[in-house]
């Protein structure tokens, strides 16, 4: 079912409201792995944005083909193309940021917000609403990326973009695994203060939001429903 929602508010829902990253708290492991740097996180950001929108875009002009019992695997494939070429191109042109996103490029295959867009939104909207959707999405996810990445950078490195700051003595803690969590979790504290908390609440989560519901059964429906 088309969603009613206008073309702005579907642009910008993923940027602050339903951020990827700080509000639904998707694609967590990327997110403290590549942002020790501010040019990681954009590139990373950069990638997934571009798989984000072709592979809506897909979904969207597919999903009337697609049969209801082999969706998923069905998505999985059109985003492993997608980040096979991304992949090939970042190799090619920017080989820097290639070596430093290592796995974790590759592993856009399986990241949730990908799979979890295709499921939630091209399924069951027009094509240019799912574009507008992976544009907004993907914004948000490069936003959250690079700002954790500059923060990280700057008291970690005593730099920004590679560009030293002489002002600062570096705090090697920030580039490791806890300072990770900590920028992350004073991120998301940040957004929830901006926002009023009125973000995405946990009860938005429900069964229809995930791809695995198909597979739970009634009982633990009833329950509850699959996690968020």
């Amino acid at each position: 079912m088309e969603q009613k929602k206008s073309k702005m508010s579907i642009l910008i829902n993923g940027i602050i409201k339903e951020n990827p990253v700080l509000v639904l708290v998707l694609g967590t492991c990327p997110t403290l792995a590549v942002s020790t740097m501010a040019v990681n996180g954009l590139g990373m950001g950069a990638a997934a944005t571009v798989v984000l929108v072709f592979s809506n875009i897909l979904i969207a002009l597919l999903k009337d083909v697609i049969p209801e019992k082999v969706r998923i695997p069905c998505y999985i494939v059109v985003i492993a193309g997608l980040v096979t070429v991304v992949q090939l191109f970042v190799q090619a042109y920017f080989q820097s940021i290639y070596e430093a996103l290592g796995i974790f490029l590759p592993l856009i295959v399986v990241n949730c917000i990908i799979l979890g867009r295709a499921e939630m939104f091209a399924n069951k909207n027009s094509v240019l609403n799912s574009a507008l959707d992976g544009v907004g999405m993907g914004l948000g996810f490069t936003v959250a990326l690079t700002f954790i990445g500059c923060v990280r950078e700057v008291l970690g490195s005593g730099s920004i973009f590679g560009m030293q700051i002489h002002s600062i003595d570096p705090m090697t803690i920030f580039l490791l695994a806890p300072g990770g969590f900590f920028i992350f979790g004073c991120t998301i504290a940040l957004v929830n203060r901006l926002t009023k908390g009125r973000g995405v609440k946990r009860k938005s989560f429900g069964c229809e939001g995930c791809p695995a519901a198909s597979s739970c059964s009634q009982a633990e429906k009833a329950e509850g429903g699959c996690e968020a």
